[in-house]
């Protein structure tokens, strides 16, 4: 049999809610060994363990949404994902990822051991849920094709020029498709919320996130790097796409200049996850592309990606819909029926 090859997009924070409660139980019981470890390294730092987090009867945002248990908990199960991935029919030719997600094609790709990879994920979790300041809103810049509204586009670009007049804190955080991420702290984002138009749920706010890619974490940067030494880092198996739309090549990535993006520029600058799927798809033209769970949040983000590319003949969300239904090219494994495809 023909492999096919596939690029995997690791997922961020923010995908493991209610719905997905029990999905290392449901999914992965045969992984008692690596899911031992991660509860060892929780034990270690007096955390909860990730099994019982995952075992829990109900959901609670005061506690799977936060940073120092969301991260590891998010980590277990895309990680475990991936190893499910029949390799025998597809061939990974490179990875990428949403924000945290980064930080998970690091392990994915073996610039991080299993066991480094976690205890970057814990160790930034807990940083960032101890020392994080000001928080993210989320907002469409799309019309209903998912085309990008040049006019809600222009409307964000003008409210951040608005505040960086003003003295406000309020940045882009996140390039996210058909969305735009801003982060700030109170005032700058209580500025944006006025000034952004009702549609639906939006302006969002994202519980229990900090204002991530941002300069109001400079702070944090030093005590990553202090924590998380460049000894960790090793040469990537894999080619690696970070949140700038960068390569990293496999075998020959500068380690020293990896720590430092990994634990500086990915903290404290924007995130353009866009560019990233743009990138990735026109520089390895993977057949698929395999969005490991929790959760499937991130397909609509990655769709609206190729649509602004039309990328895989990709030209709106009813022709998205039509191609997902004959023959998927984004496959989320948090969906059954697509789980089933490349496990």
């Amino acid at each position: 049999m023909t492999k096919e090859t596939a690029i995997i997009v690791c997922p961020g924070r923010g995908t493991y809610t209610a719905q997905t409660l029990g999905y290392l139980r449901k999914h992965h019981a045969d992984k008692s060994a690596f899911l031992g470890l991660l509860d060892e390294i929780r034990h270690k730092s007096g955390q909860m363990p990730i099994t019982e987090l995952d075992a829990a009867s109900t959901f609670s945002s005061a506690t799977h949404l936060t940073g120092d248990n969301a991260s590891l908990l998010i980590y277990a199960c895309a990680m475990a994902d991936i190893m499910s991935i029949d390799r025998s029919r597809y061939d990974i030719v490179a990875v990428t990822g949403n924000s945290m997600g980064w930080y998970l094609a690091l392990a994915c790709a073996e610039a991080l051991s299993l066991e480094d990879g976690a205890h970057l994920v814990n160790t930034m979790g807990t940083l960032m849920h101890e020392k994080a300041e000001g928080g993210q809103i989320v907002y469409p810049i799309v019309d209903e094709q998912w085309h990008i509204d040049q006019t809600k586009k222009t409307l964000v670009e003008d409210i951040l020029q608005e505040a960086a007049t003003n003295g406000e804190a309020l940045y882009p955080s996140i390039h996210l498709g058909g969305m735009i991420v801003l982060a700030g702290d109170r005032q700058g984002l209580a500025t944006a919320k006025k000034r952004l138009p009702k549609e639906d749920i939006f302006p969002l706010a994202l519980a229990h996130h900090g204002a991530f890619h941002s300069p109001l974490l400079d702070p944090i940067v030093p005590i990553a790097q202090n924590r998380l030494p460049q000894t960790l880092f090793r040469q990537p198996s894999l080619p690696m796409v970070d949140g700038r739309g960068v390569i990293w090549s496999d075998l020959v990535a500068d380690l020293k200049k990896l720590h430092q993006y990994t634990l500086g520029h990915q903290i404290n600058r924007p995130y353009n996850f866009t560019k990233a799927i743009e990138i990735a798809v026109k520089e390895f033209a993977p057949d698929k592309i395999i969005l490991p769970g929790p959760g499937t949040t991130l397909g609509g983000a990655i769709a609206q990606s190729l649509i602004e590319h039309r990328l895989y003949g990709i030209t709106d969300k009813e022709n998205f819909k039509k191609i997902q239904q004959k023959q998927p090219v984004v496959i989320s494994m948090d969906i059954p029926e697509q789980r089933n495809i490349v496990t």
